[in-house]
Order: structure tokens, then C-alpha cells, then sequence
């Protein structure tokens, strides 16, 4: 659902070198480099996928430093939503600053029921 709704153009993702490469090794797990390759080339000729560029690291997330980028971009680029499962994220619903905007993907799913 959520990566049709990409596809659709329904919301815009902002990412980073490093996202792009963690994309790359969890979507490498389920399928082969051939599949990978052409997954990531559509994602990123997108017209709603940005690029940012992090200045500051904030390192809100010490259980998992990996983590970090997603905060990190979501900051930068002052994103409305930051979606994640992962528990280690949930910190953020505890800091007051930088603002975060942590939801999870089933809400997220349902903001964009609502838009369509």
C-alpha cells in the first residue's frame, strides 16, 4: 500500500546516501541484485523523492546509532512524518526537540486512505 501510494505520487519521501543504501541491503534480502537495481533506479526517478543533504546529527537514538539517518533527514528536511515500526524509534515520542513527528506505518496507511 504505502509503496503504491509512492508510486502514485500520493505523498513525497526525502531521503539520503545512506537511506538509499539501507534500501538497497533490506530490499537485497527478499530479492535478487537485478530486482534491487531496478527498484531503487524507479524510486529514484521519482518526481516526489528529494534528496537531503544532513548538517547536524542529532543522535536521539542510542539504542541503535543505524537509526540515526532517518531522524536525521526527517530534521533537515523538516518532514511531517517520520514512519517507522521499529521500537527503537519510539524515543522520540519523548523528545521535545528537535520536533519529530513519529507515526506508524498502519497510521500512516490511514492518512493516506484519507487523501485518496
Amino acid at each position: 500500500m504505502i509503496f503504491d501510494a509512492l508510486l502514485e505520487g500520493k505523498f513525497e519521501l526525502t531521503v539520503h546516501n545512506e537511506i538509499i543504501t539501507e534500501y538497497e541491503e533490506v530490499i537485497g534480502k527478499r530479492y535478487d541484485k537485478e530486482t534491487v537495481s531496478d527498484v531503487l533506479e524507479l524510486i529514484l526517478h521519482l518526481d516526489n523523492i528529494y534528496r537531503q543533504e544532513v548538517y547536524y546529527q542529532w543522535g536521539l537514538i542510542p539504542n541503535d546509532p543505524d537509526d540515526n539517518k532517518f531522524v536525521d533527514v526527517c530534521v533537515a528536511s523538516q518532514s511531517d512524518y517520520l514512519v517507522s515500526n521499529d521500537k527503537h524509534f519510539n524515543i522520540l515520542k519523548t523528545t521535545r526537540f528537535p520536533p519529530v513527528n513519529l507515526i506508524n506505518a498502519e497510521n500512516f496507511i490511514q492518512i493516506l486512505s484519507e487523501l485518496s
